[in-house]
């Protein structure tokens, strides 16, 4: 590649992407690697990687993905049928280079789920904590009122802007926390939700509050550790809640089969254990990403990027999709992992940015 067409394509992949790690001031590395120095990238399930990169890579606009996606739609079938190099594995290989991005932070690896709540679409006594769609003037106004205000001022009241009840408060505040989920309905059916909006203030960490206060050491805090202590002191409980500003407002997604996932950043459904919410100002939204989680349980395999997160925030930060329900959310609620991610990308546009040295 001529020094002239590198620089052009260094130039396009880097149009808008973030050259410092945020506050650190660390110069942000590109380093090519060979599939060779994927640890156990050989024994991964590729077609099963191949299956979740071909939900949302149609949306990919730049030409480059959206040739790779037309070939891999192309040969979905065959792809997904055949063994070892001759297969999906082969398609990865052959059209991407991986490449480790760095910002000078260590990895880290946490975990996020969908919650199912239980409710109903009318309030009851026992379902009486309303889920909100967005008031119209909070779309126009950034910020609008904080927590307090619109969970106890009469802003919110008499407008028919509840979704559902639900019949807890703590389990409400932590699926906003994760942004959808559904709600298990008490006549047997499911409404599913999903983000709607936010009213601009920034999270307050309940978590870290508590710890200011003395409640708790920091390696003590969870949000199993929070959900109880909550619920043990329920006037404590509601207040510290109120601490934190930030809320967030929901809509009711209807096209959605039940056997798919929440809807990520992408405006797709998310897949469990292979999906990865990154920073997209370092890893391209649709990108194939390598992860090498450590940690008691190893995780070495093939994610595709196509969720964010207002917590994700580095060059080698990620959460993973761990599933729907009490289970996903207690391994999610674990999950506090070192490693590394290797964003596999096209050819020319991994060869952009490498150094020049290279």
């Amino acid at each position: 590649m001529s020094a002239v067409l590198r620089d052009f394509f260094r130039a396009a992949v880097l149009a808008g992407a973030a050259m410092t790690a945020s506050g650190a001031g660390a110069e942000t590395t590109y380093k090519m690697l060979d599939f060779s120095q994927l640890d156990g990238w050989e024994e991964d399930n590729h077609a099963a990687a191949l299956k979740v990169f071909l939900e949302t890579c149609p949306d990919l606009k730049d030409q480059d993905w959206q040739n790779l996606c037309a070939l891999a739609q192309a040969q979905a079938q065959t792809l997904a049928q055949e063994q070892g190099k001759a297969g999906a594995r082969s398609f990865f290989e052959l059209f991407f280079r991986p490449v480790l991005i760095e910002d000078g932070t260590p990895g880290l690896f946490t975990g996020y789920f969908e919650p199912e709540l239980e409710g109903s679409r009318y309030r009851t006594s026992r379902f009486r904590y309303p889920v909100y769609r967005m008031p119209p003037e909070a779309k126009h106004s950034n910020p609008w009122l904080p927590r307090r205000d619109i969970l106890t001022g009469p802003v919110m009241q008499g407008r028919g802007l509840e979704i559902a009840w639900v019949d807890d408060p703590v389990e409400l505040f932590f699926l906003q926390i994760q942004g959808s989920g559904r709600i298990r309905l008490s006549d047997g059916g499911t409404i599913r939700i999903g983000y709607g909006g936010a009213n601009g203030h920034p999270y307050r960490s309940i978590g870290t509050e508590m710890v200011r206060r003395g409640i708790y050491k920091a390696h003590q805090v969870s949000a199993q550790v929070i959900k109880a202590w909550v619920r043990r002191n329920p006037a404590a409980g509601r207040e510290l809640l109120l601490h934190n500003p930030s809320y967030v407002f929901f809509r009711e997604i209807r096209k959605i089969r039940p056997s798919k996932g929440p809807v990520g950043a992408m405006n797709r459904s998310v897949t469990t254990l292979r999906t990865l919410a990154v920073d997209p100002r370092y890893t391209p939204l649709g990108a194939p990403v390598w992860m090498e989680k450590g940690g008691e349980t190893k995780m070495h395999r093939l994610m595709i990027a196509q969720d964010t997160g207002s917590a994700i925030k580095g060059a080698q930060r990620a959460d993973v999709f761990y599933g729907t329900g009490d289970s996903a959310g207690q391994a999610a609620g674990r999950l506090r992992d070192p490693g590394r991610m290797v964003v596999l990308l096209p050819i020319q546009r991994a060869f952009a940015l490498v150094p020049d040295e290279y």
